[in-house]
Formats: C-alpha cells, structure tokens, sequence
C-alpha cells in the first residue's frame, strides 16, 4: 500500500480531534515502519500528539506507521526561497548526480479534485471537513511523490518519511505547483535515501504546504518496494 494511502489513515483520527484547525496550521511528522498490503485490516488510533496506523494480526496489532502532531506558531518559509525550474525534457536515472544535494528540481503542476474521494472511498471515511470542497490531505501529500517520479527515472522505490507542515487549506481544483529541491542524499545499510525540499503553492504565491520527503530511492537487492514509480 502506498504511503500517501496510508498518511490518509493517520490523518483521519487527527481531523476529527482538530478539524480545519489542522489543515491551516498543524504539522505531522510521519514515519513508516512496516508495509501494509492490499486487503490487510488497519486500524487509526489517537494517543496524546500521536497518530498510528496498526495492522490487525490476529489479536495483537503491530504499528506500521506513525504520525506526530503539532500546532504551528512559525511562519512559512519564503516563496523566493523555491524557485519555479522546468521539468526534464527526459528524465535522468536517479542516481547521485541527478540528485545531487543543492539541486533544483522541476516544478510539478497539478489541479487536484478527484483523488481525494478515492481516498475517502478507501477509508470509508466521510468526514464533514470534506464536505466543502477541501482536498484531502494525502492527495496533496501525492504531489511530493510526483516531485521524484517526474525529475528522475525509478526502479522500485521506498517512501520512508514525510515531515508536513500546512499553513493554507487547499481546495478541489485548485491549481498547484510543488517547487523543490535536493536537501540530502545518503546510503544507509545499503539503501540509498534521498531527502527533498518541497513547497506546494497556490496561484502563484499562496504557500499551502512545506514537506520534507524522505525516500529510498535505490533499496538494497532483496528488499520489497512499498511505492512503485
């Protein structure tokens, strides 16, 4: 199961706590664990700051992801800070060139409306927050992903963590762009990680969210990929 899939889980024990709240100004700082696959029972629960997402085995659960939540009280980084670079004509393999830290990747445009109901439908989850409009949390994280698939080809591919921090709500058809680039690149027990810097924007200048999107890029031979490019 993908992680943007299985942010939405994590998100839902949050909005209902803090509702709109959340989405203008709250942060989740949010770690993958373990995989979840399709037709495995999940659970979200709330404890204190903390979302999680728990797989059912028998009757014990395991943790498989976590979520830890604030309130914001910093102001947005600067949009000048993140300059708009066009995409690849064709994209290069990732690799520590083509994700070199410093690096300025291609801007990713988009006008989200509807996967955010394919989340809603999987979660079966309808929460009066969405009822106006609102585009669902994990389809915007979806754009960060979108930022890696659209700069550099993949293989199979990790998405290991995603630091959020929201300071507008953003709206079904909104028109997007998530501007980036490369924070760090490392290799750690034989997988090979990259960090990127993201700042999703609205119309130009109105800052929706700043996301700091870990992935393993390169796994180590014989590790399963839980996001496919």
């Amino acid at each position: 199961m993908p992680g943007v899939t299985v942010y939405g889980y994590l998100t839902v024990p949050v909005l209902r706590r803090f509702g709109l709240d959340w989405l203008e100004r709250g942060s989740m700082s949010v770690r993958f664990q373990q995989p979840i696959y399709e037709g495995e029972e999940v659970v979200a629960v709330w404890n204190g700051n903390l979302t999680s997402v728990c797989r059912q085995d028998g009757p014990d659960a395991t943790v498989c992801a976590t979520g830890k939540v604030v309130r914001l009280d910093t102001e947005p980084p600067s949009v000048s800070r993140y300059p708009e670079e066009a995409l690849p004509a064709e994209r290069p393999p990732a690799s520590s060139v083509s994700l070199a830290p410093g690096r300025i990747l291609g801007t990713v445009r988009a006008s989200l409306s509807l996967p955010d109901q394919a989340f809603l439908a999987m979660q079966d989850e309808a929460l009066p927050v969405y009822q106006d409009g609102i585009l669902h949390p994990a389809a915007l994280l979806s754009l960060s992903n979108e930022v890696l698939i659209q700069n550099v080809k993949l293989g199979p591919w990790i998405h290991v963590a995603s630091e959020l921090r929201h300071f507008h709500i953003a709206r079904n058809g909104d028109q997007l762009a998530a501007r980036a680039r490369v924070e760090d690149r490392f290799e750690r027990k034989g997988h090979q990680f990259v960090v990127l810097d993201i700042l999703v924007v609205a119309r130009g200048d109105r800052i929706i969210q700043h996301v700091r999107h870990t992935a393993i890029y390169e796994p180590r031979p014989g590790v399963a990929p839980t996001d496919a490019a």
